[in-house]
């Protein structure tokens, strides 16, 4: 395999099947393609049935097949449901990209009442996640690869004020809290999965500095520079698809792009802040996620 890894070292993904949230644009609509290019039977999960099928159009022909599907993670019951019709008609799953993201938003609630950005990022992929995983740990191979941000480094879970109730909300902060709590998400996920003796691997990913429809919230200069620094969504997306395909990427790695402080470049190990690594918290952050969205993970539980 090349030191720099690139699109051409995906693995071939005939007779796989693969779920990516947020698929109709970005990175998501980017890792869709990829895969289906690669021979994968892909679900577009998107908030919009219209953008879902417009991304499968877009997406055309391909050596897989891709279909549209509507999720809503902001929406616990729209959660439920797209896991309920997919365990209806699939009896595998490969890979499920937690791809989907708000960044930035203002204060809005999610329609559990959850802070939009902790409920969508966070506590909806931890609910999907959960309603999928009997098909996870029946298909070999399978993996879940969830999307964090550089942001996580500046990220804290206020256990006090998960949804930002009482104090001051702050774009950035909910944004880097949810972030942290992706990954906080992905070492705990490896954690349990390893003590319940399975081979299903969790990995995470960021895209650096990635050009995509997610700066919508963020400051004009931000939204007129970054299509001129960021990458280009086809290449930022490489992390994930490293994450999510490459054998060699371990249960609780996470990926990043290579350069400049991780914000470009070809994929590598990425660094995973300190505070993410605090296996107390990462547990009381499950607690409190299975407390807020009622999603048991009973196939984990010892």
């Amino acid at each position: 395999m090349s030191r720099q890894w690139s699109a051409a070292d995906v693995p071939r993904q005939d007779g796989r099947t693969v779920v990516v949230t947020g698929a109709n644009s970005g990175l998501g609509f980017a890792a869709a393609a990829m895969f289906a290019a690669k021979g994968a039977d892909v679900v577009l999960a998107c908030r919009s049935e219209a953008k879902a099928e417009a991304a499968v159009l877009r997406i055309g022909h391909q050596a897989g097949s891709v279909r549209a599907a509507v999720l809503d993670l902001a929406d616990l019951g729209s959660v439920r449901r797209f896991a309920d019709e997919f365990r209806e008609q699939h009896d595998r799953l490969d890979v499920l990209v937690n791809n989907a993201g708000v960044m930035w938003s203002p204060l809005t609630r999610t329609a559990q009442g959850f802070e939009v950005q902790f409920g969508t990022n966070h506590l909806g992929h931890f609910a999907l996640t959960g309603h999928l995983l009997p098909l996870l740990l029946r298909t070999p191979g399978a993996r879940v690869t969830t999307a964090t941000s550089l942001a996580q480094g500046t990220g804290k879970i206020d256990f006090d004020d998960l949804n930002w109730h009482t104090r001051k909300y702050s774009t950035t902060a909910a944004y880097a809290q949810s972030k942290l709590a992706n990954m906080m998400f992905t070492l705990e996920l490896g954690r349990r999965l390893r003590a319940a003796g399975s081979a299903v691997v969790a990995t995470a990913s960021h895209p650096g500095w990635t050009a995509t429809e997610l700066t919508r919230h963020s400051p004009g200069v931000l939204r007129k520079v970054s299509p001129l620094i960021g990458m280009p969504p086809g290449k930022g997306v490489l992390p994930t698809m490293r994450a999510a395909t490459d054998p060699a990427a371990p249960n609780g790695s996470c990926w990043g792009p290579a350069h400049l402080f991780e914000t470009k470049g070809h994929p590598e190990p990425a660094r995973v802040p300190r505070r993410a690594q605090d296996a107390a918290v990462a547990g009381r952050l499950w607690e409190e996620s299975t407390r807020l969205t009622e999603v048991r993970y009973d196939d984990l539980e010892n």
